[in-house]
């Protein structure tokens, strides 16, 4: 029997697919505003909010969201007011997150380590029907605001400065990102797990961005890696029984290794060429005639 006869194998497979499309559809501004490991500190203000949710004894996931969303926008404001470097506005939500889960965590009762495992390192395949229609719920939001904003979305990522005086709302349009990033990061963790969230919102990007010109076909190819990865990662995790949040982060990097050692023997290879074909002939120049000065007389 296929692996796949199982519903919760089927549900797996779906939620990965559609975590695969969303987060490098944020992961490419992301990586434009050089703001990559922002999923981590994002990940890392997630574990409050799923502490919030043990500690309430309601839905781990929306209660995520709530607290990733508000982190997000507080970041931005603290980046954008200047209050602080990227750096430092990171730094700060990395440990102010993490250290918030665990207080919280620590005071809710009857909550194993091994609930708390399958949030920092996902559990697809407890995936139940009402999570798998969240994440597709909040994945084809992400998904749908990204391919549609896009071009003022790249503009804001090149060039902040010259997109505000091109007209553009710079501010909505950064609260928008970050709260997107939010929704992603908290939607990821139910397949990726947050500690490894960020890999789904980088490494397909930065894969696409080894051979592809231009932003659109970066975007979009870095979305049909990221459904690959997810894919992938899925079916050899029920095949081997394995994590299946790890293997999709380590299918999508082996993607980015296959992808640089092609393009790199390809460089190879034409560079070989260059060097053999041989130099077009120039016009041929006669050459100068021997002359001897007659002796004076």
């Amino acid at each position: 029997m296929s692996i796949f006869g199982y519903d919760f194998m089927m549900r797996a497979l779906v939620g990965a697919l559609i975590i695969g499309v969303a987060a490098p559809s944020v992961g490419v501004f992301l990586v434009q505003k050089r703001m990559a490991l922002i999923g981590d500190g994002i990940g890392h203000v997630a574990l409050t909010g799923v502490a919030v949710g043990f500690l309430m004894g309601t839905s781990p996931v929306w209660t995520a969201v709530v607290v990733t969303i508000i982190g997000a926008v507080a970041i931005e404001l603290i980046r954008e007011r200047g209050k602080a470097s990227g750096d430092i506005a990171l730094a700060l939500l990395f440990y102010g997150g993490i250290a918030g889960g665990v207080v919280l965590i620590g005071m809710s009762a009857g909550k194993s380590n091994a609930n708390l495992m399958s949030y920092l390192f996902g559990s697809l395949v407890t995936t139940s029907p009402e999570d798998l229609r969240t994440i597709a719920l909040l994945g084809a939001l992400v998904t749908v605001l990204m391919v549609v904003l896009r071009p003022w979305l790249f503009a804001v990522s090149q060039d902040e400065e010259y997109a505000k005086v091109s007209g553009v709302p710079v501010r909505a349009l950064n609260m928008l990102l970050a709260v997107t990033t939010a929704v992603t990061v908290t939607v990821a963790m139910r397949a990726v797990g947050l500690l490894l969230i960020s890999a789904l919102l980088v490494v397909p990007v930065a894969t696409m961005q080894q051979f592809a010109r231009g932003f659109t076909v970066t975007m979009f190819g870095a979305m049909g890696l990221g459904v690959l990865a997810a894919g992938s990662g899925v079916v050899v995790a029920g095949v081997g029984d394995l994590p299946p949040g790890a293997m999709i982060v380590l299918m999508a990097l082996g993607l980015f290794v296959l992808v640089a050692v092609v393009t790199g023997v390809v460089k190879l290879v034409r560079r070989g060429l260059r060097r053999k074909r041989p130099r077009p002939a120039g016009p041929s120049v006669p050459e100068p005639l021997d002359c001897t000065l007659d002796k004076a007389a």
